[in-house]
């Protein structure tokens, strides 16, 4: 009887051991010890897939998600002060389909993102990022892109003398430091003599409203999507054409092994969000319509 009761508690004490490294687990604290980059996979493991079970032993990567507080439906701090948003749900979307990760948001201000990405306190940047040659040169963008966006020139609804970057020229423009839409204000200022007065802030979309509506600035430049979220009273309105359009994707280090694989990763999982319809559902909740094709308009 002592022998059969010594070999009973043995296999349990086996069966719980075989437990550890499980992504359950690792919200209990196994992970948490992890560096926010996690350790490095073993050379030539294949990148992990998504809904696929972590294996028994394997130890669960935290990565750190660096997101913002500011930008309305997207990533914010509701009435409740739960950070959420159509960013922010993505996320933790992706980060349930992706057995072998385990996904911690860091909220920052918008300026820091990139640079927090660069100097590895954070892992990959979720706010809406656009891709363009210029950020594209320094860092890693995953291949599937989650939403798309067309860049408008925004003034107050009362504004019909704007119809184009030219007639900014001598205005003041309101614009967020490291923003695409800064990028297209900056490009536009290189290839011209005359210029475009860019005024640059890292405030909240409240203050952006009230400003170009009071006529502090006379306008500012936002992705199609953006009016309504930021400007439910129907202050400003968009005008002219297009200035870009690009897809919205998330943003890694580069030439940075991990980050490839993570990035891999993200990818396998954002195919299946978007096949099995959660992604569109996602964007309708929080964007008001669906944004995650380049056929959205």
């Amino acid at each position: 009887m002592r022998k059969g009761l010594w070999i009973a508690s043995a296999l349990v004490l086996v069966s719980v051991l075989s437990g550890c490294g499980s992504k359950n687990d690792a919200n209990g604290g196994a992970a948490g010890a992890a560096s926010p980059s996690g350790s490095a996979p073993a050379s030539g493991a294949a990148s992990p897939s998504p809904s696929q079970s972590a294996s028994p032993s394997a130890q669960v990567k935290k990565i750190v998600v660096g997101t913002g507080t500011q930008f309305p439906r997207v990533c914010f701090i509701d009435e409740n002060g739960k950070l959420t948003g159509f960013d922010v749900e993505l996320v933790k979307e992706i980060d349930k389909r992706l057995a072998d990760y385990e996904f911690e948001l860091q909220t920052l201000d918008f300026s820091n993102l990139l640079l927090s990405l660069e100097t590895k306190k954070i892992d990959f940047v979720a706010h809406e990022m656009e891709k363009n040659p210029e950020r594209e040169a320094k860092y890693l963008f995953n291949k599937e892109p989650y939403a798309h966006w067309r860049n408008k020139i925004i003034v107050a609804k009362d504004n019909d003398t704007i119809q184009s970057l030219d007639d900014l020229v001598g205005k003041k423009v309101l614009t967020g430091a490291t923003s695409a839409e800064a990028q297209i204000l900056e490009n536009y200022n290189k290839s011209h003599d005359k210029k475009i007065n860019i005024v640059y802030q890292s405030g909240a979309a409240n203050d952006t409203v009230a400003q170009v509506a009071s006529g502090r600035v006379d306008a500012t430049l936002g992705a199609d999507f953006t009016l309504s979220l930021i400007d439910p009273d129907g202050k400003l309105k968009t005008t002219g054409e297009d200035l870009s359009e690009a897809d919205i994707l998330f943003v890694f280090r580069k030439d940075d092994p991990e980050s490839q694989q993570l990035s891999d990763a993200v990818d396998g999982a954002i195919k299946e969000i978007k096949a099995d319809g959660t992604l569109g559902k996602l964007s309708k909740e929080w964007l008001g319509q669906d944004y995650t094709s380049d056929n959205a308009k």
